[in-house]
Formats: C-alpha cells, sequence, structure tokens
C-alpha cells in the first residue's frame, strides 16, 4: 500500500508539473505577442535601434543547435524583437532574397513589361532541374531560378542597377563591375534588420517606386493567407560562406498592421537548408503573429 501511494503522489506531482510548464509556456507566448504592441517595453541600443531580446525565440535556436538571428520588425512602432542582436546588425550577401528587389528594379525600369513576359534561360545545363526552361518572373521566383534573375540584371544594366540600388537604399548598395552575380557573390551585402525595413516598405508601397510595380513584385511573393492574415515571403542561401547562410525573409500582414522579418543561419548540413523556414514560423507563430 505504502509503494502505490508513493506512485500515486509521483504521478499527482509529475501531472501538476507538467500543467505549470504548459501554462508557463503560453503564458510566455500571449506576453510576447502584447509586446509587440508595447515599444515603451523596448530598450534603445546605441545604435539608435529599438531592440527586445527575446528568450523564446532564442530557446527555438537553442533547441535547433542552430547559429543565427532572428529579427521581427513593427513598423507601426519602428521597433524590433528578435535574437542576435550583433548579427541581425551584420550584412551578409542576400543570395536569392535579392531577387525581390531585382524584380522591382526589372519592371520600373521596363526590362520586363510584367511579371509574367517570358525570359529566356540562355541553354547551359544547370544545377538544378527546374531551372532549365524560360520562365515568368511568377514562375521564375517560385523556384528561385537563378539563370532567368541572371537574364533580367543584364536587361536593366549595371549602372541602372547600381542607381536603382542606392536609390531604395538596399544594404551598403556596393555592387561591383560583374552584373549578374553580385547578390551571390559579393560585394554586396545586407543585414538582417536593413533587409526587414526595407520589406515593410514595399509591404506598405512606400518605396520610390510606381505603386504597381510594388504590387506586382508583393504579389509573386505572396505564400499564403488567411481571414486576417498574409504571408509574404522569400529564401536564400549564399554559398559563398564556409558554412553557407540560408535567409528567409517577408513579412506578415495582420490586423491591418505589417510585421515584417528576417532570419538568416549557418547551414553546415545541407539538411539545414529546411531550418530557415521552419525556424521563422516557429518564431512567427511564438510572437503571435502565425497559428
Amino acid at each position: 500500500m505504502k509503494r502505490g501511494f508513493l506512485s500515486l503522489s509521483a504521478l499527482f506531482f509529475l501531472s501538476l508539473w507538467s500543467l505549470f510548464i504548459f501554462t508557463a509556456g503560453s503564458l510566455c507566448a500571449q506576453a510576447e505577442a502584447k509586446k509587440l504592441v508595447a515599444p515603451r517595453d523596448l530598450a534603445t541600443s546605441d545604435h539608435g535601434l529599438i531592440w527586445r531580446e527575446s528568450p523564446p525565440v532564442a530557446g527555438l535556436f537553442a533547441v535547433a543547435r542552430t547559429v543565427g538571428t532572428f529579427a521581427l520588425y513593427d513598423a507601426a512602432n519602428d521597433s524590433f524583437t528578435g535574437f542576435n542582436q550583433e548579427r541581425a546588425e551584420t550584412g551578409f550577401t542576400p543570395a536569392s532574397t535579392f531577387k525581390i528587389f531585382n524584380t522591382l528594379i526589372g519592371l520600373e525600369t521596363g526590362a520586363v513589361k510584367d511579371v509574367d513576359e517570358i525570359l529566356p534561360w540562355g541553354g547551359w545545363p544547370q544545377p538544378i532541374k527546374a531551372w532549365e526552361k524560360d520562365l515568368s518572373l511568377r514562375e521564375a521566383i517560385k523556384v528561385s531560378s537563378v539563370p532567368i534573375f541572371q537574364e533580367l540584371a543584364r536587361r536593366v544594366g549595371l549602372e541602372t542597377l547600381r542607381s536603382k540600388i542606392a536609390e531604395l537604399a538596399y544594404g551598403d548598395a556596393e555592387i561591383g563591375q560583374v552584373v549578374d552575380r553580385f547578390w551571390l557573390d559579393g560585394p554586396l551585402k545586407i543585414s538582417a534588420v536593413q533587409q526587414a525595413r526595407l520589406l515593410a516598405r514595399l509591404a506598405k508601397g512606400e518605396l520610390p517606386f510606381a505603386r504597381e510595380n510594388q504590387a506586382a513584385t508583393r504579389d509573386i511573393i505572396k505564400l499564403e493567407a488567411g481571414p486576417d492574415w498574409a504571408l509574404y515571403g522569400k529564401t536564400g542561401t549564399a554559398s559563398r560562406y564556409d558554412p553557407p547562410l540560408g535567409w528567409w525573409v517577408g513579412w506578415v500582414e495582420k490586423g491591418g498592421q505589417v510585421y515584417s522579418f528576417a532570419l538568416n543561419i549557418d547551414m553546415p548540413e545541407s539538411v539545414d537548408a529546411a531550418k530557415r523556414v521552419d525556424l521563422g514560423r516557429a518564431g512567427l507563430k511564438i510572437l503571435g503573429l502565425l497559428e
């Protein structure tokens, strides 16, 4: 009887502990969501950046055993919530995330008439079979076709790209002398903080480009939507680094507000590529922006 009593007691206290952990986790997630709209709780860094470090988001990276950063920008309050501020303010090659603004610049300059115009891929063997075909920008951005966006960049031209990238204040705006490789091999660099701020302006149609071109660009990176929310995004892999660096950037529209985000991580193994979106979605969920 005594042994049975002790077992029941152990089960009782174990149940209480499980309930405590679940409740604490739920309250923590709710608190994270509430703090997004409470800028008075945030600290201002030496750089004038309002940033609040999020322990739950840090926990996601710890569990995933991943080195990286996540920056969520609340455009209405001009404030950030995330993990690893120092890395969030560090510039890296944008890789395929630049295709968002390559599209916008291509439309703005008339290099393509619209996102459905078919561009040639060039006929050269590609590392991904889906890239070995002529595609529109709408189709190409879904498979992240490098040759299509290289063709677009060549049509725009090096000096026009240089001018438009400077006009956008995209990262360090350094594109060098190779018109179709600067976002893959450098020298162009952009930080997660810069990505998030620029994407927020695109989301709200506030860039110094035609509003219809901004709308068309937004349309082709829309991933999914619900009754009162929508998710936009683009991945990227900067293979020039060792280990390669992975990006996922975009924004969530919810409740009439825009919350843009940028994540980048080290990817020492090929399977780590899936962590870009998995970690990003988990971060958005724990901060109350996705279900």
